[in-house]
């Protein structure tokens, strides 16, 4: 995330996630020196439907009323989180996801709840946080774990490898560490016989252990230009065998926040979001940021 002040936009429905999406966000502001901006998506214009008081109801009553009143109970919350923190809230009219996505265009950073008032309740991740993470051309940050994860003093997590979407991953953990005061973990790990990148390299008949240590030496490379620009902050590096998914899922645990990349070396290329970044959104135990890559580079 860049340091100048930008805009924090938080996607707000009333509900206990996006209640927990207007806290994430204005910790994120806060740390960052960003504005806090609330959305609230009204669709209901687009469908031509009645929008003020029915003639036999209250007259605060109304879709256009109920609208103002989630906003105006966002803006309570926020205010409540932080009371020093400049807050700002619009209903803007649109469904969800292309309201939200439109606010990514022009934010540092968006903010979902994992699961909103919709949906089927059987989803460990609903449908609008799906589709914001798989195509917005910014970071989103949705909120999932325990209220108090971000509080916990754990670290900050990042799946590394290799990728260009995987280097503005690296990029953005670094800024969240340093933002945090947090330790950061670069988690670099691989399924498989051997890592999709040497497996043209090595012979029949190698060694597990020169492939470890390879992986080591490439995961310090990986991370050393934002290890230059972030010298304050204490990096752990990990290269192991196993699952990405699985590996982060665990690291997520004892950590404040998770990044990963929207798309990796593996996997099919027309998919937007990979499976990686999906299986961490699902089942993660903190916070959890996805970044795409800043560019059209390598996201095999």
């Amino acid at each position: 995330m860049a340091t100048q002040q930008g805009t924090v936009v938080v996607g707000v429905d009333g509900s206990e996630a996006s209640r927990a999406a207007i806290a994430l966000g204005a910790r994120e502001a806060r740390l960052h020196g960003h504005r806090l901006r609330l959305v609230h998506a009204f669709v209901w214009p687009l469908l031509g439907v009645h929008l003020g008081p029915s003639p036999e109801g209250p007259a605060d009553g109304g879709l256009a009323a109920d609208a103002d009143r989630v906003l105006a109970g966002a803006l309570a919350h926020a205010a409540a989180v932080d009371p020093d923190l400049p807050v700002a809230g619009e209903v803007v009219t649109g469904n969800v996801v292309p309201v939200l996505l439109a606010e990514a265009e022009r934010a540092a950073l968006v903010v979902v709840g994992d699961r909103g008032l919709g949906g089927f309740a059987g989803l460990l991740v609903g449908s609008v946080a799906i589709q914001v993470v798989a195509h917005a051309r910014g970071p989103v940050l949705v909120a999932r774990g325990a209220a108090d994860a971000t509080d916990a003093g754990g670290p900050v997590v990042v799946g590394v490898d290799g990728s260009a979407n995987s280097a503005e991953a690296v990029e953005f953990g670094f800024a969240e560490a340093a933002a945090r005061g947090a330790e950061l973990v670069a988690l670099r790990s691989w399924s498989g016989r051997l890592p999709q990148e040497q497996e043209q390299e090595l012979p029949l008949i190698y060694d597990v252990d020169d492939v470890l240590a390879e992986q080591a030496r490439r995961l310090a490379g990986w991370v050393a230009p934002a290890r230059a620009r972030f010298p304050g902050v204490i990096v752990h590096e990990q290269a192991r065998h196993g699952r990405p998914a699985r590996a982060l899922v665990e690291a997520s645990a004892t950590a404040q926040l998770v990044v990963v990349g929207a798309r990796g070396r593996g996997g099919f290329a027309g998919l937007l979001l990979g499976s990686v970044s999906q299986a961490v959104l699902h089942h993660a135990g903190c916070p959890v940021a996805i970044v795409p890559a800043a560019t059209g580079g390598e996201q095999a």
